[in-house]
């Protein structure tokens, strides 16, 4: 497991970086907020330590802009601010799980274990499907490395179908994945938003991406 701790005291960065380690784990230490945005360091590891007193760009700051992007990276705050509405700001905020300093190293680790437990069975955030590529922390979809602008609609459809490669999707399951399980209106909408999508990534292919399984539904296939 990669873990990042974004932490700006030297004492505790060193600290929790060699106990991680020790502990079997690779483990990066980003000394401030700023550095943190840069490399992008919640997307790139498993899971994160984050301070929240950060010098340059603070740790909430940098924890909404991962979760306001769709990255699902579990993180554990470690902080001495432990109020109650400290608390609740930082769950609001995306947080997994919070560790109030000075805490015990024994049982960060430990929560780090069992938050990578809880976390590891989540969507991987990317999907890939013979040249078609999905990245799901920045919505993007890339075909053999060209870049593809695709709405909303049309990302969340592609989506569930690459999740399902090889599978029949129904109508049904694309449009509560779209606009959610309490959907009651017509499944043949998803069929504009269907053929717009083949306008866009079946350009030079003699065969579509996207197969219709007449009477069942659509499935993905890039033969």
């Amino acid at each position: 497991m990669q873990v990042a701790i974004i932490e700006d005291d030297p004492v505790i960065g060193r600290a929790v970086s060699t106990a991680i380690r020790e502990a079997g784990h690779e483990c990066t230490w980003i000394p401030d907020g700023a550095a943190a945005v840069e490399t992008d360091a919640i997307l790139a590891s498993d899971l994160v330590v984050l301070d929240l007193m950060l010098p340059k760009v603070g740790g909430l700051d940098v924890l909404r802009a991962a979760r306001s992007r769709g990255v699902r990276t579990p993180v554990i705050v470690l902080t001495a601010r432990g109020s109650v509405p400290d608390k609740l700001e930082g769950f609001q905020a995306g947080a997994d799980d919070y560790l109030v300093k000075p805490f015990e190293m024994d049982e960060l680790l430990a929560r780090i274990e069992a938050v990578h437990r809880r976390t590891s069975d989540r969507p991987a955030m990317h999907l890939e499907v013979g040249p078609l590529h999905l990245n799901l922390a920045n919505q993007r979809l890339t075909l053999s490395g060209r870049g593809i602008d695709l709405t909303p609609t049309e990302f969340s459809i592609l989506e569930l179908l690459m999740r399902y490669h090889g599978q029949v999707v129904t109508r049904k399951m694309l449009c509560e994945h779209v606009w959610g399980f309490d959907w009651n209106g017509p499944t043949n909408v998803i069929e504009v938003h269907i053929n717009r999508l083949r306008g866009k990534i079946d350009k030079q292919r003699r065969q579509s991406f996207i197969r219709t399984v007449r009477g069942r539904g659509y499935a993905l296939a890039h033969d």
